[in-house]
């Protein structure tokens, strides 16, 4: 299978279990994640070699996870250990009209603390066919950014496929930078857009509407004033509550239009990684499949998520594919 590289923090998510509210509980689960690790592992659940880039904190619980990476199959050498904690974040899960709410601490943590002289990336992107990033990672710290940039540039170089999540999270980006104009920097480094017109806007300062027609008018300007992306992709969700949830993804392809069914997932287990999922049921797709069954694999993908507790999708791709061809019945398999 190919080879995938993904550059991102590995963060610890700490939970109260149940769908309580913090004040309620004693205790909670933890989870290790981040958008482009939990990318890594859920390819390499599906059976794709992955390597993962990051900083992690010297200490037991680096080490673990470094384990946890292992265990879903993630190539580790290129994961350093130093003096500073891993980044977490704390999550209630919402229910029915109850949204979920997040905090995190990770500004001073060990990924925002990495530097581009830690990372080989001439042997870290040796053999790979794609690599993967999102706009998480150079808001976090200007050397992430720094760190990532030089990666991209040789990646381009090499003629490596490049996607691009271009997530903007507003509470970072607290260094100096502009947000959206470093991200549209890097993303002319890249060549596939995972986005929607939410994104573009933002990134080209654009003002399109959300139907079929203005999503085709966003990309295709996207793709005029940033050559190097060849491909868009977006995910959709129709949210009722927190409990119920609906996903769609819909691409723009050499002049080409196409859309997914919508599948509903109702209730939800857990919502956290349903982008990632997409992503990563993206690149597998577009590694084995053509353009437009790869969308419908990435939606299928998003919405098995949804029932899976914790940050990363742990489906086969066989599960997948069961779900994208219609077996949704859930039925026992024995």
């Amino acid at each position: 299978m190919s080879k995938v590289v993904t550059f991102g923090e590995v963060l610890m998510r700490l939970s109260p279990s149940d769908s309580r509210m913090l004040r309620q509980s004693r205790e909670m689960e933890f989870f290790f994640g981040g958008t482009e690790m939990n990318v890594g592992a859920s390819l390499a659940i599906m059976g794709c070699e992955t390597r993962h880039i990051t900083n992690v904190s010297d200490c037991f619980i680096g080490e673990s996870a470094i384990a946890t990476m292992k265990s879903y199959g993630i190539d580790t050498q290129f994961v350093n250990r130093i003096e500073h904690p891993i980044g977490l974040y704390f999550l209630e899960v919402g229910s029915a009209m109850r949204a979920s709410r997040i905090s995190y601490n990770r500004l001073n943590g060990s990924f925002a603390n990495i530097k581009p002289e830690q990372v080989d990336w001439e042997k870290a992107l040796e053999g790979a066919e794609y690599f993967h990033w999102t706009g998480i990672s150079p808001g976090i710290s200007e050397g992430a950014y720094e760190t990532l940039k030089q990666g991209l540039q040789l990646a381009y170089s090499k003629g490596i496929e490049i996607t691009a999540d271009p997530a903007y999270r507003s509470n970072l980006w607290k260094y100096g930078k502009e947000g959206f104009a470093v991200l549209k920097e890097l993303i002319s480094y890249s060549t596939i857009f995972i986005g929607g017109v939410n994104e573009i806007n933002e990134i080209l300062g654009t003002s399109f509407g959300y139907d079929k027609d203005s999503f085709i008018q966003a990309a295709e300007t996207l793709m005029k004033e940033i050559p190097s992306i060849k491909k868009v992709f977006d995910k959709t969700r129709i949210g009722v509550t927190a409990s119920n949830q609906a996903t769609q993804g819909r691409a723009l392809v050499n002049g080409q239009y196409f859309e997914t069914e919508s599948l509903e997932v109702n209730p939800v287990v857990d919502r956290i990684g349903t982008g990632d999922a997409f992503a990563a049921g993206l690149i597998y797709g577009l590694i084995n499949f053509d353009d437009e069954k790869a969308l419908k694999f990435a939606n299928a993908a998003c919405a098995i998520k949804h029932t899976i507790l914790g940050d990363v999708n742990l489906s086969s791709a066989n599960d997948i594919l069961e779900v994208m061809n219609g077996n949704s019945g859930g039925r026992i398999k024995r």
